[in-house]
Parts: structure tokens; sequence; C-alpha cells
């Protein structure tokens, strides 16, 4: 099924299996395409009527349920773009997203409406709030629509179809001034990766995808619109039974999904502590896990108890989404220890490996990874200087990204992961700049000075340690600590281990000596 933007897979599905289960949520509420593609098409005649239009940015501050995603698919269809914010966050990070790219609208989970109001308020932005109360099988959207058409009745409208170039949404990561900064994406952008991903995946309308990534996370791509262009069924996965794995363990099972997509850690934490020997998973036909190193120990555990499923390896960062994939040859042999590479880069794009003068190395020579094609971001919101300096322009005139991902490739051309050139690490799958924790811990009024490093478990996990000098030289609360830091950040960037100074150990030029730091931990 092919379409030029994405609420057109919606639309496809609808009329093809308009009875088919569109989505459904961990216990029994679910929803047909047909009636997911009118509860959108509600949205879009709401926002049509509320001002919005082509190009304008509809902010969501919601959990994942079907309510969201029917949002989701109407903002598409109005010719908006949505811009998702962790609704675990503090609202000082969602406030700050949603006022940065100017958002005409947003659906809010009516507990948090204040809260966000008041954020907004503080970057002098008051957008229309589409209010939810308790989110959850679609019901609150429906309810929240016809309130407002019993206020003011909004008319049935037609859908507008986006170009490839246009603006389907925006996903802000992690920045290294502090603040968060936003991946501008296409329709194109996501239709070139769906596309990639019906090749692999062979996916039919009998397939069932998990839903474990949070909607501001570009796993979710994935999740949303390679079902939806198939008409297949999507679980979604609360974030709180994403992180247990007996229950979810359970779900898999029971709601018999057949694709799975997450971050290694939940899938090590399944092998460990999942019990799944115990369980049926014949239905289980293909793990992806992207966004870090899978310690190839607990990838061999999961394999051993997950056996008939094929597994493959997906590398990318947001702004280009996947753009190397490795599949997993089995069984993994007990002898191996290193990581398996992340790839050859994947046959839509085309990737260049340059050293530091920008220069093509040599198969087998270290380099940073440049990638060009139909994934690549257009750019960062707002930030024409730091958007300008994320590519580097060749002779040719081909717009490579540079991933800033250091990796060596084989004469095969399969690349294996090397490391970062910044100071930028992944946790959880979770895109973390170390620079934005210092600068939260900054805000402390007795913190002088505050670095961190990140560091591995013995299970192989990443864990961010802050070093830090105070005011007094007084160590803090512990517990003080991560409440200032929770407070201000997402959790997945909350530190997990502080230690105290004197004072930082410096280098030669009186910067902090990051290697010194390393040697400590």
């Amino acid at each position: 099924m092919t379409s030029n933007d994405l609420h057109g897979y919606l639309e496809a599905s609808a009329r093809a299996t308009p009875d088919a289960i569109a989505l459904e949520e961990s216990g029994d509420a679910r929803i047909d395409y047909q009636d997911l593609d009118a509860l959108s098409d509600r949205v879009r005649d709401r926002l049509i009527f509320q001002g919005v239009g082509p190009g304008d940015r509809v902010g969501l501050c919601l959990p994942k349920t079907i309510d969201t995603v029917a949002a989701i698919f109407g903002i598409l269809k109005c010719g908006a773009a949505y811009v998702p914010t962790d609704s675990n966050a503090p609202m000082t990070r969602a406030g700050f997203i949603l006022a940065d790219c100017d958002v005409r609208s947003v659906f809010v989970d009516t507990t948090q409406r204040d809260a966000l109001e008041v954020q907004l308020a503080t970057h002098d932005a008051a957008p229309a709030l589409i209010e939810l109360d308790e989110p959850g099988g679609g019901n609150a959207l429906r309810a929240a629509l016809a309130d407002l058409d019993g206020q003011a009745p909004a008319r049935e409208t037609t859908t507008r179809r986006a170009a490839p170039a246009d603006l389907a949404y925006i996903l802000y990561t992690s920045g290294s001034t502090g603040k968060p900064k936003g991946v501008i994406l296409s329709h194109q952008n996501a239709i070139h990766f769906v596309d990639w991903c019906s090749d692999l995946l062979s996916p039919s309308g009998q397939d069932c995808f998990s839903s474990h990534a949070p909607f501001h996370f570009d796993l979710s791509i994935l999740d949303l619109y390679t079902p939806a262009k198939h008409g297949a069924r999507l679980i979604l996965i609360p974030e709180d039974l994403g992180k247990e794995p007996g229950p979810l363990a359970t779900l898999i099972s029971e709601k018999e999904i057949s694709i799975w997509y997450s971050a290694p850690s939940i899938l090590s934490l399944l092998a460990r502590r999942g019990e799944l020997e115990q369980l049926d998973f014949h239905r289980l036909r293909f793990v992806l896990f992207a966004g870090e190193v899978f310690p190839v120990a607990q990838l061999r555990a999961l394999t051993q108890l997950w056996p008939t499923p094929r597994y493959a390896n997906l590398y990318g960062p947001t702004e280009t989404n996947v753009c190397t994939a490795y599949e997993i040859p089995l069984p993994i042999p007990e002898d191996r220890t290193t990581p398996y590479p992340i790839g050859p880069v994947c046959s839509h794009l085309r990737g260049l490996v340059i050293d530091p003068e920008n220069d093509e190395v040599k198969r087998g020579d270290e380099g940073e990874l440049c990638i060009a094609g139909g994934n690549v971001m257009q750019g960062y919101w707002n930030l024409p200087d730091q958007s300008a300096n994320a590519f580097l322009q060749t002779q040719d005139g081909t717009d490579w990204y540079r991933t800033g991902d250091l990796v060596v490739e084989d004469e095969d051309a399969v690349l294996s992961y090397v490391g970062r050139l910044d100071r930028m690490i992944k946790k959880r799958g979770y895109r973390i700049e170390l620079g934005e924790i210092e600068s939260c811990l900054y805000t402390h009024p007795q913190i002088v000075e505050a670095s961190t490093i990140a560091i591995e478990d013995k299970e192989g996990d990443l864990r961010v340690r802050a070093h830090i000098a105070t005011l007094d030289g007084e160590r803090l609360s512990l517990i003080a600590l991560k409440r200032f830091c929770s407070e201000r950040l997402p959790l997945y960037m909350v530190p997990d281990l502080f230690r105290f100074h004197a004072a930082l150990p410096k280098t030669s030029t009186d910067k902090v000596d990051y290697q010194q730091l390393t040697r400590l931990d």
C-alpha cells in the first residue's frame, strides 16, 4: 500500500479493512480502522475550526493511548505537524518545547493542564488547549470534541494532502546547550523509512506490532506507521507496564505480538526476570532493537529463550531514524564477547566515513559516519547555525548528516560502532547530552562545579555519575539532589550516582579533566 503522506496509510487501511483492529491498549480497549479514521477526522475538523493550517504545529501532552494516536492522525490530516512531549517529564520541559516551536493548539491531560499553562505563560505562549479527562480508549477525546462542538460546532472539512517535503512532526532531543532541540522531519522522511521497514519485515494484516517506545522517541515512527500501512494491529504499551518484566512478558504472549521493537535494556530485563520459559511466544517472528549497544551475554540469553524469531540490530540517530541494520546470525557462539556490528547502510541511503579533515577514510580505518538520503532531517527547529553545522557538503553537492558516531567499515561494507565524537550517550535507548544534565546541576544554589560521566555497571548497562563540588565542601542529600534533578529533567536523565569532591580535577588549560574523572570511576 503506497501513500504520499502518513495519514494516507490510515485512510487506505480504513477503506480496505474497516473492521480490522487498528489499536489496542494493554487492557480491553480497542478501536478498528474505520472508527480510528472517523475519530481522527473529527480532530481534523476541530483543529481547522481553531485556525490550524498547513505548516502549523500542534502539541501533545498526553499518555500513550488510543486518544493520542487519533489526535496524531487528525493533526496530520489538517496539514499540520505534531510535537509530542514526555508527559512524565517536568512541565518546564514541555512548556519550553511547545513554546519554542510556537504551537497553535495542544492536546493535554486534565491533570497537567494547570501546570502546563503556567509554564507556557513564562514563555508568553497561550495556544488553544484541548483538555482530555482520563485519556484512554478514545473516550476522553470523543468527550472533549463533543463538549467543544456543544459550545461551537466544527463543520466537516476535507483532509489536506501533504507534499513530500511538508513538515510532519518535530521530535525534541537533548541539547548540548542545556535546552532540548527540535529535529524537523517531513512526510517524505518517514515514508522512506516505513517503505524500508516494509521490505525488511514483509508485514501483513495478520501481524501484531508492539508500541513500547513513547511517541516523543523516534522508535515510535516504525510503531505508528508501519502497521497502519499494512492494516496490522498495534498494541499500545504504557510506560509503567513497559518496565515490569513479568506483566510485560505476559502481555507479549497473550496479545500474540509478532513484531517487537524496543531499546535493548528492556529485552535484557525480560531475559533476566520475565520468566519467558513459562509462556507461549509462537507468534513472535521479529525482534528489533535500537538505541544502544546490546551486551552479547544478555542478547545470547534472550535468543536462547526466544530461539525462533529473527533478530535485527537497528542503528540511527533521530536525525536519520534507522540508517543501518544488521541481522544477528543465530545461534550466538558461547565464546563471543564483542557486540555485534550495526550493519551496512540501509539500501535507500548512502553512507560516508570521514576523518577529522573531512576526507573519506579507507575501509578498516576509524572515522565519523555521515548519512545522506530520504530519511535525513530537514534541520533543527529555529537553530540555523546548528542545522548548518550538522551537515557536510561534498563537491558533488550532496549534504551528509554528521552523526558524530565513530565507526569502522569492513571489506563487506558492514559497520561496527566505536563510540562518540562528543559527549552524547544513549541510555535505555534515549539520547542524552551529558552537558544538559550538567547545566541542570549548575542551577542548584549549593553546587559550584558539576561534571557527568557515563559508566557501565556489572551487567553492561550504562549509568550516569555526577561529580560535584559544593559551595561549602559539604555532601548534599542524595534524595534531595535526585528530587531537584527530577523536577527539571526527564527521569531517564537524572544521574544514577553522585560523587562529591573538594574541587574537580582540571587539565592544563583549566578545563575539567574528564579523563581523570573516568579513571576515578
